[in-house]
């Protein structure tokens, strides 16, 4: 293996000024537009006849993106290209950049910026040999790929899954005919309920988190029982990431508030179309203050069903139009209480909720394969990028 060298980043690269292609001189064509932040359009003529890597220099600054053909790099970036890196491989050189982290560099008064001088300084440590480099290049580029193929499905799932709620929701498991309602077209077997109905006592509830005096920031804690606010509701889930908590002694005060399986939380005010469903894992947990939570509770309705039902498109568009303030929709016990729902029978209802579980659990699955591979990647750059791992030591398959 070879030796390794320190040097400034000036002694390695030439970074060059962007140019100016404002977009209406723009054509649409085969060759990609590069901002700070990466593509950010097309055009019909190279200003970069060869590949090369683009760096932020002003608003997303000392970002790094790699182009694998000719490109255009507009004037709020630098670029390099191999020509400008005559003694480093430029894939490795990409990964290096990465490594090295310029946008800890960048200027925070007013738009962040990156000075070429300021860069120029900055010490980099990598091998001498091209042989080398390359090998890590290609390493840090597999499990790149390797991310990119779980986006790919993640996408694709996701478009799959938004399709076919469009479909089973207008025209249910059987492609039966339909009758317009409110929310558009249903299929013509469902039956019409309002969510007040669906929510009427004793086994059902509609209302909000606690706010005003009954819950106050000052009570929250780094342990015991975590309260939902409208920030964790995702995709019909509730993400447990940065969620508050507050004593036993506080829950209890709000003892009316605590989640049962199944209940559903929407947002009550901003993003009112962000729900999610409640399972075994948020079980006596809070609902918090900007939460309206849902309890449905009726032999013929399965609530599993009911959150998928939430989530379309048309459901969310319906909350929209009937929320009160123009700048802030704001959700009210009113129009929750006229909000329509049409649902079939148990056995179709079963059907949808399998359905869209298998999909979920698909997607889910290329979700923690694609975090794993994440976490392998930034190891990896971290290992490589500073020799504590060498390429002659890893055992790596594509």
């Amino acid at each position: 293996m070879s030796e390794w060298q320190t040097k400034r980043l000036g002694d390695v690269l030439q970074l060059n000024y962007g140019k100016s292609l404002s977009v209406k001189y723009r054509v649409e064509g085969p060759i990609p537009v590069y901002g700070s932040n990466g593509i950010v359009g097309s055009h019909n003529e190279a200003i970069v006849d060869a590949p090369g890597l683009i760096v932020g220099r002003k608003g997303s600054a000392g970002q790094v993106h790699r182009s694998l053909g000719p490109f255009c790099p507009i004037d709020t970036t630098f670029y390099v290209t191999a020509a400008d890196a005559p003694d480093t491989d430029l894939e490795f050189l990409y990964y290096l950049l990465r490594h090295l982290d310029l946008t800890r560099i960048t200027g925070d008064v007013g738009v962040p910026g990156l000075n070429r001088e300021m860069a120029y300084m900055e010490p980099v440590h990598f091998p001498a040999a091209l042989p080398e480099q390359k090998k890590i290049a290609h390493i840090l580029s597999t499990v790149q790929r390797a991310i990119e193929a779980q986006e790919r499905i993640i996408q694709t799932t996701t478009e799959l899954k938004k399709a076919l709620m469009h479909k089973l929701f207008t025209e249910g498991l059987r492609n039966e005919p339909q009758k317009q309602t409110e929310i558009g077209p249903v299929p013509e077997s469902w039956s019409p309920i309002t969510l007040g109905e669906l929510c009427g006592k004793p086994n059902g509830a509609l209302q909000t988190g606690p706010f005003g005096s009954q819950l106050h920031k000052h009570e929250y804690q780094e342990d015991g029982i975590a309260v939902v606010n409208p920030t964790h509701l995702a995709g019909n889930r509730i993400n447990h990431e940065n969620v508050p908590r507050v004593s036993e002694k506080v829950a209890q005060r709000l003892g009316k508030h605590r989640l049962r399986k199944f209940d559903i939380l929407f947002a009550r005010r901003g993003e009112i179309g962000r729900q999610g469903l409640v399972t075994e894992a948020e079980e006596t947990w809070l609902c918090g203050t900007g939460c309206f939570l849902v309890r449905a509770s009726k032999p013929f309705i399965d609530n599993r069903f009911l959150a998928l039902y939430f989530a379309t498109d048309r459901l969310v568009k319906w909350l929209y139009s009937h929320a009160a303030g123009a700048i802030m929709p704001n959700l009210n016990n009113s129009v929750m209480q006229r909000l329509p729902v049409f649902y079939p029978d148990l056995e179709t209802q079963t059907m949808i909720i399998e359905t869209f579980t298998t999909i979920d659990q698909k997607l889910n699955a290329a979700v923690r394969r694609q975090t794993a591979l994440q976490d392998l990647f930034r190891t990896l750059l971290h290992q490589l990028m500073t020799a504590k791992t060498r390429v002659h030591e890893l055992e790596f398959s594509a």
